[in-house]
C-alpha cells in the first residue's frame, strides 16, 4: 500500500446521515471542534463527539452537505453508544438521525490508489472527486467520495450501496490498464476500542 494502491472494506464503520434546521447547533454542542467553520460542501471535519460533562465519547469525522444536512462516520466498536447519544440528544433540535446501514465502505489508499479507483466511479463523480482537496467529500447520487487519508497515504473512503460492494471491489481489484497492476486487498489493523 505505501508503494501502489491497497482496499479496505471498512463496512464496519457508521455512516449517519444528520437533518434538520438545527443541525449545526446540535453538532456545535455535541462536538469539540466547531462544525460552524465548515462552510464549503463536502468539507471535513475530524472531532471528538463529547459527553455532557466533557468525557469523550468517540472519534469521528464529520462532514458539511449544506446548512440542513451533515454526514458522520463513527467507529465500528463504539456504534451502538453513538447512536444511542445522537439519538437522546437530538430531540431538542429537531435533528433526524439516520444511521445509513444501506451503505458499504470501502477505502483505497496508497499512491496510486486515487487514479485506480476513479475508473469505478461515474465520470462525472470521477472529476469532481479527482480534484479533491484533503478533507473533502463529494456527493452524488447514492455514492459518496472523501479525501480524508486517515491510513497517512493518499486515497479516498468510498461510500456505496451495499449492495454494490461486492461488484465494485472486484473491479477495484482488476488491473486499471494493460500495464498497471491491481489493487491489493488489505486487512485493516485493530485498535482497543
Amino acid at each position: 500500500m505505501r508503494r501502489d494502491a491497497g482496499m479496505f472494506d471498512v463496512s464496519h464503520m457508521c455512516v449517519v446521515d444528520l437533518r434538520g434546521a438545527c443541525v449545526r447547533d446540535y453538532l456545535r454542542r455535541l462536538l469539540a471542534n466547531d462544525v460552524a467553520k465548515l462552510t464549503q460542501p463536502g468539507k471535513a471535519l475530524y472531532s471528538c463527539m463529547l459527553r455532557d460533562d466533557g468525557g469523550v465519547i468517540d472519534d469521528l469525522i464529520v462532514y458539511y452537505l449544506d446548512d440542513q444536512w451533515y454526514r458522520m462516520v463513527v467507529n465500528a466498536g463504539t456504534r451502538d453508544k453513538d447512536l444511542e447519544w445522537l439519538r437522546t440528544q437530538a430531540g431538542g433540535f429537531e435533528v433526524s438521525v439516520e444511521p445509513r446501514f444501506d451503505l458499504a465502505m470501502i477505502a483505497v489508499q496508497g499512491p496510486t490508489a486515487r487514479e485506480r479507483a476513479a475508473t469505478l466511479l461515474d465520470p462525472g463523480l470521477a472529476a469532481r472527486a479527482l480534484e479533491l482537496g484533503y478533507f473533502f467529500g463529494a456527493a452524488a447520487d447514492h455514492w459518496f467520495v472523501a479525501r480524508t487519508g486517515y491510513t497517512g497515504e493518499d486515497g479516498w473512503e468510498i461510500m456505496l450501496p451495499a449492495d454494490g460492494r461486492r461488484t465494485s471491489g472486484r473491479a477495484c481489484m482488476e488491473p486499471v490498464s494493460a500495464r498497471a497492476g491491481s489493487v491489493r486487498v488489505t486487512r485493516c489493523a485493530s485498535r482497543p476500542v
